[in-house]
């Protein structure tokens, strides 16, 4: 999988993290959730994960094409925290080719989300 580069909302050792990819999907690099009360919340199947990321992360898809707010909040958005975070869920990466391209340090992972339901969020 090719991953191109949106963006990303860096903060000291931490850097959740947008690309568009070359299967009409996105891979969103996030902070682990570890919050055993949200963990508890969302049943995740085998083949994939939920990470925590700001919501600003979302305002790269417009260099993707994609403009607009997230207006919905519906999967890949299972829960929005008190702060504004929002935890995304999508399948579990394990592409290398993918993972090859992408600097993950050991407190995030990454999922990949379908284009059209990324689209769903933005009211389309």
């Amino acid at each position: 999988m090719y991953l191109m580069f949106l963006g990303k909302e860096s903060q000291p050792n931490q850097s959740p993290t947008l690309f568009a990819t070359d299967r009409e999907s996105y891979v969103v690099q996030g902070w682990i959730v570890t919050d055993p009360e949200i963990l508890a919340m969302i049943a995740v199947p085998d083949d994939e994960t939920i990470v925590e990321v700001p919501a600003t992360l979302m305002a790269h898809l417009a260099k993707d094409g994609l403009s607009g707010d997230v207006v919905n909040l519906v999967p890949p958005i299972v829960y929005t925290k008190e702060n504004g975070n929002y935890i995304v869920k999508g399948l579990r990466v394990t592409d290398t080719e993918a993972l090859g391209q992408m600097n993950i340090p050991d407190h995030e992972t990454c999922v990949e989300v379908a284009r059209s339901a990324i689209v769903t969020l933005l009211g389309g």
